[in-house]
């Protein structure tokens, strides 16, 4: 493998939903991270916040499983990206189309980038503490 090949095999995360049926690849570029807490986040995850990474959407590629998905929302707008077999969300896309918010737990590979605070704080569950120290928002940052 020469240097280039390997800088790619680096820069590039491997990611499926629970079943395997939708399988992606998405750069270890991130611009951003957060622990989502809204209402919808928590019953699109059925967790107590979403994980995810913020990227645009052209470096987030499907390998499999296009006919598998299952759209949540205006497929022309704001809409979740979800396996119609197992369920699991793979990823959200959001700022007119041109972001994806990927949710973390999907990616098969370690990205590099970690959650860089918690965002709508203000409408978390009232049974789920937040234990660590990163910034606290009541919506999305600038």
């Amino acid at each position: 493998m020469n240097a280039t090949s390997a800088d790619n095999a680096r820069t590039t995360l491997r990611g499926q939903c629970l079943c395997g049926a939708v399988r992606y690849r998405v750069d270890d570029a991130f611009g951003y991270a957060f622990n989502c807490h809204c209402s919808q986040c928590r019953r699109a995850t059925g967790s107590a916040f979403k994980p995810f990474a913020g990227i645009e959407r052209t470096r987030l590629r499907l390998e499999q499983g296009e006919t598998d998905l299952l759209i949540h929302g205006n497929p022309g707008a704001a809409h979740d990206v979800h396996c119609r077999h197992c369920g699991s969300l793979l990823y959200s896309v959001v700022r007119e189309g041109a972001f994806a918010h990927v949710t973390m737990g999907t990616l098969v590979d370690t990205p590099s980038i970690r959650p860089q605070g918690h965002i709508f704080v203000g409408s978390r569950a009232p049974w789920h503490e937040i234990a660590d120290t990163l910034p606290r928002y009541d919506k999305f940052p600038p």
